[in-house]
């Protein structure tokens, strides 16, 4: 607590063993040197040990080194799933000095392109189901280097032929593509084996990611994440969440995108310093394919979102797994309701300790301790983390008032990638981040959100900004304006609902949804479309955002 008790500013512990690491590197060389035998990560049934994952990223990085021109602090874009194939390259091209540019492999060509643009990346590693999609915005962008993967590529013969078999030619998932310069990412490992890679050494406060979040805006900013940055939320992941782990010994189930930040840290940086196993889900959709793997795997703990915890309990087959060795299950992404809280330690034994974090703060900023989990909370700050409540004026607001959340740690990024005005707009001269989140102070330390930034939808854990979709909507010729929000939905969390003023009276909804998901990835497509006159506005003739989110269902003129 601050010096004025009633004030609501608090200070995590004392963050421990910062000064010990030069880089994400270092956590990486440790583990592979402790761990050498213990299973690193696995999925669809093949297994990486840590010396595997050192041997491999360490031919990567050789290739990187010796077969391009790329140097220290270049981009290269890494848009895959969870495959073994990730943490291999995410490893090999930071040991090569690059900056990696984490992109979500449902991105449509519109969003790779931005993103490609914008970072102005050299190099990318794609699985070849979205090859087709690079293929048409390549030449826009100012990549030299393609690398493309299969799914199956780093199983053992003859189980990979048969996987990229299966995916290629009896689902039809890879749509046909032309890339005559790309390098397949199997050639690359074994060209790099030939040669040695020298390991760069890069500090604390270099670029060790570029994570790209939304704005409120609707363009997609590159949050700057240093080796410091992540090093820091690792160790405070470790304070906060390792308590009653057993080094080398647990197995962590990771449904969730690696290339999220939130798994990203928890399963590639903190679980992998203890020397845990990681079980990668590539579809955690197909429910029953992910319930038959958790089946024969005996997991200890569970990484998901509120999302999929209902989606599980509601399954027969969930229920009668065997969760006798489970003891540790974590939230973040999205909010955790209480009825999902409840129901999953019903069904598993294993209460939920929720966290909370955003993009810009690497991610984890508070987190429920596991010995006292308070559940409607996030938690206490991490160690080293500062939080403070401030109100519109920007002074610190007393315990139980609910305001804007502020948040300064070493955790909380260097900026926006090449947008100094968007970073001074987010961190202020103190060092202290804006979350746009309105949240309180309990007198007992803990933190409650009560509301969250006015416009952001969240969507099974992602966000999603308005003006991204009405900038989309807008291009549509029978479209006037429009005005996206979210509405709460059982399974998602929220939904996107569109309002629409139109001057095509044939217009309906099934078009103008199909428009829309030729130009924004799937969760960001509305679900519900409602047709009206006008849209209501304040007086100088802003859109009445809330009004419009507030209000029931009103009738539709088209679905």
């Amino acid at each position: 607590m601050s010096e004025n008790a009633s004030e609501a500013l608090i200070k995590g512990a004392a963050l421990e063993g910062l000064d010990e690491y030069h880089s994400v590197m270092d956590i990486f060389h440790r583990s592979a040197k402790r761990f050498a035998d213990h299973t690193a990560f696995s999925c669809m049934g093949k297994s990486l040990s840590y010396a595997d994952l050192d041997r491999l990223s360490g031919d990567f990085a050789a290739w990187l080194q010796q077969e391009t021109d790329l140097e220290p602090g270049d981009r290269i874009v890494i848009q895959l799933p969870n495959l073994l194939q990730y943490p291999v390259a995410v490893f090999g091209a930071i040991r090569a000095g690059l900056v990696v540019v984490n992109t979500n492999p449902l991105y449509t060509e519109r969003e790779m392109e931005h993103q490609f643009k914008d970072s102005g990346a050299k190099a990318i590693l794609i699985l070849a189901n979205m090859a087709d999609k690079l293929e048409k915005v390549l030449p826009a962008t100012d990549i030299k280097h393609v690398l493309i993967t299969e799914i199956g590529d780093l199983h053992d013969f003859p189980k990979r032929q048969l996987i990229n078999a299966v995916v290629k030619y009896v689902k039809k998932m890879v749509p046909g593509y032309s890339l005559p310069k790309a390098v397949s990412f199997r050639q690359a490992l074994a060209r790099g084996a030939k040669h040695r890679h020298e390991e760069v050494q890069r500090e604390l406060d270099d670029i060790a990611v570029l994570q790209y979040t939304g704005g409120t805006t609707g363009v997609a900013k590159g949050t700057m994440l240093t080796h410091r940055n992540l090093v820091a939320n690792m160790l405070q992941a470790k304070q906060a969440i390792g308590v009653g782990l057993k080094e080398g010994h647990e197995l962590i189930v990771a449904p969730l995108p690696v290339y999220h930040i939130y798994t990203f840290t928890v399963n590639c940086l903190f679980l992998l310093e203890g020397g845990h196993h990681s079980l990668l889900i590539t579809n955690p959709r197909d429910l029953p394919n992910f319930i038959k793997e958790l089946k024969k795997t005996p997991f200890t703990g569970f990484v998901g979102l509120n999302t999929l915890f209902n989606a599980l309990c509601n399954r027969e087959d969930f229920r009668s797994l065997d969760f006798s060795r489970l003891h540790l299950t974590i939230s973040g992404g999205m909010a955790l309701t209480l009825a999902a809280a409840e129901r999953w330690k019903e069904v598993t034994g294993c209460p939920i300790a929720e966290g909370y974090g955003l993009t810009e703060t690497s991610p984890i900023v508070s987190f429920n301790p596991i010995e006292a989990i308070q559940l409607g909370t996030i938690g206490v700050p991490m160690a080293g983390t500062e939080l403070k409540i401030v109100g519109p004026e920007g002074g610190t607001l007393s315990l139980d008032e609910p305001g804007e959340l502020c948040v300064r740690g070493p955790q909380v990024m260097k900026g926006y990638w090449q947008r100094d005005d968007e970073t001074t707009k987010v961190i202020d001269q103190d060092g202290f981040l804006r979350t746009g989140d309105i949240a309180l102070i309990q007198p007992d330390g803990y933190v409650r959100i009560v509301d969250r930034k006015k416009d952001m939808i969240l969507v099974s854990g992602f966000n999603v900004y308005p003006n991204e979709i009405e900038d989309v909507v807008a291009t549509h010729p029978g479209v006037v304006e429009s005005c996206a929000v979210g509405v709460p939905d059982d399974d998602s969390g929220e939904v996107i609902k569109l309002f629409v003023v139109s001057r095509d009276p044939d217009l309906d909804a099934a078009s103008l949804r199909a428009w829309c998901k030729g130009k924004l990835t799937g969760y960001k497509v509305p679900k519900l479309v409602v047709f009206r006159d006008e849209l209501p506005k304040t007086n100088v003739g802003k859109v009445l955002r809330r009004q419009l989110r507030d209000e029931p269902d009103p009738e539709t003129r088209n679905g």
